[in-house]
């Protein structure tokens, strides 16, 4: 691996080999998703305790200030919306060029394993990693399911894992499940656990995340469990506390419940 590769996975990962990626790109398919109409004031308080950003051209040319120094995971694929007919119908719509041209430590992409268009978005997988092989920059492949929620075992993720590294992502995001050991195992290289659809409370995020986590992940890629929270820096606090300092989930909730306290007297 040649130093530009290792820099950049180093910028994103950190030295105790653990990761918290915000992602806010869900507007590239969504559009404007709740919380998330103004991305640059909802990221705002969360820069802080974020590792890297996960982000759309768009949103970071509009949004981000440049002067910020946090690692730029850009989306670099797209081309589908919630209202077409497959979300799987995907195409890489950045180029590796643009990605040099933005700094980006790191670029991201979907692939739909078992989908009509596997076989489209996993050439589409093997020709980003070629390209940005060339320019010493890491892919992340993140593992979609589309709106086939149900497809979330370890058997089918293990697969789609798998099949990421074998065509040469250095990072595979995908969703936490049972037996999560099964899936981690199964891939030669670093995984990190996707938030999904928002869940009903905070204590059901930090479960899975510290089950995820204690079954060999490396970190979080989690959004809208984020930002979409009524708490939303309580509940990046609390997922760093498990991230970043092996903090079990009561030690966590300590965490998430102090943040409210001390927010709620800095506001009074």
């Amino acid at each position: 691996m040649d130093w530009g590769m290792k820099n950049r996975l180093a910028q994103i990962i950190k030295p105790n080999g653990r990761c918290m990626f915000m992602p806010i790109d869900h507007g590239y398919f969504q559009g404007p998703t709740s919380k998330l109409e103004k991305p640059g004031e909802t990221i705002k308080p969360l820069l802080p305790y974020s590792d890297a950003l996960f982000v759309t051209r768009g949103v970071l040319r509009a949004c981000v200030d440049p002067g910020n120094s946090i690692p730029i995971i850009l989306r670099v694929s797209g081309g589908t919306s919630m209202v077409g007919k497959d979300l799987a119908n995907e195409s890489i719509t950045t180029s590796i060029k643009e990605a040099v041209r933005l700094n980006a430590a790191a670029v991201g992409m979907s692939v739909f394993i078992g989908s009509e268009y596997e076989h489209q978005t996993l050439l589409n997988l093997s020709n980003l990693v070629n390209d940005a092989e060339e320019y010493g920059i890491p892919v992340m492949a993140v593992t979609a399911v589309g709106r086939e929620l149900e497809k979330r075992d370890a058997r089918f993720l293990g697969l789609c894992c798998r099949i990421a590294a074998e065509l040469g992502a250095k990072v595979v995001k995908t969703y936490w499940c049972e037996n999560f050991d099964k899936v981690v195992n199964g891939c030669p290289v670093p995984v990190v656990i996707a938030g999904g659809p928002k869940v009903d409370t905070e204590r059901e995020v930090l479960e899975f995340v510290h089950d995820g986590m204690q079954r060999g992940a490396i970190g979080i890629n989690l959004g809208r469990n984020i930002w979409q929270s009524p708490h939303p820096v309580p509940m990046i606090r609390a997922l760093r506390n498990i991230i970043h300092e092996n903090g079990s989930v009561e030690e966590a909730v300590d965490v998430f419940n102090s943040a409210k306290k001390e927010i709620k007297t800095v506001l009074s």
